[in-house]
């Protein structure tokens, strides 16, 4: 290659890494849609294998009856179970305060409230996830990654905006903006709104329902039933009020 032509080689080069790095940095954002297609939570104990990022947009791509949730049994059979068992408030901006059973027996109970009304969703559920979760610890972490009071892994905290994962005030709005974006996805369906929380939407697509693995047949039914003993308490709460 002649001098001339090598210097105008050189410099094309040197456009078309110029452009690719503009355009890394003028690529926009991941939208919240994005991120919650694509995120997944991990507990401290979990073992299911990865899920795949999969873009959902809406429970009716799945063919989803809210009515019902399609439990997948590890040997691949399913069986069809009602959400009655546990009644549900609704989605609304909640206009109890989970504040009102006692500090002492929900921790970051104010914060808890504050993401409630800030996506409207269930006081009574965000402590559930909390509760089984992490205990409340703030500090707690997981074998996978995950992270704080409500378990976020990094790339779902930094999805949702999250940039401290050991602040309980972050982590507890992170976490309650992930439920409350599952919950819209799934048409208000609890019990896959805590798979997908717990094993990513991606698992809940592949399977048409609770995912088969070990650790997430055994939280939803945790949760569930926290998620009961939390709306109980608070029920009792206002009747003595």
């Amino acid at each position: 290659m002649k001098p001339a032509e090598s210097a105008a080689y050189a410099r094309t080069l040197g456009n078309l890494s110029a452009k690719r790095v503009i355009a890394r940095q003028t690529a926009p954002a991941p939208s919240f849609a994005t991120t919650l297609a694509k995120a997944t939570t991990t507990t401290a104990f979990q073992k299911s294998p990865a899920a795949s990022a999969v873009d959902l947009l809406s429970s009716n791509a799945l063919g989803l009856d809210p009515a019902a949730v399609p439990l997948t049994s590890p040997s691949g059979s399913a069986a069809r179970l009602p959400v009655t068992a546990v009644p549900l408030r609704p989605t609304s901006a909640p206009s109890v305060s989970i504040a009102s059973i006692g500090s002492g027996d929900v921790p970051y109970a104010d914060l808890i409230d504050r993401a409630a009304r800030k996506y409207g969703i269930d006081p009574a559920l965000i402590a559930a996830v909390a509760h089984a979760e992490s205990g409340f610890n703030p500090r707690a972490g997981s074998n996978a990654g995950a992270k704080g009071v409500m378990q976020l892994m990094d790339a779902t905290a930094r999805g949702l905006g999250v940039s401290d994962s050991f602040d309980p005030a972050q982590n507890i709005d992170g976490g309650a903006k992930f439920l409350a974006g599952l919950l819209k996805q799934y048409n208000g369906n609890t019990s896959l709104a805590l798979a997908a929380y717990n094993a990513g939407p991606g698992a809940v697509q592949k399977y048409g329902g609770i995912p088969p693995y070990e650790e997430t047949q055994r939280y939803v039914p945790k949760v569930l039933g926290l998620l009961a003993q939390y709306q109980g308490k608070l029920s009792a709460t206002t009747e003595t009020a």
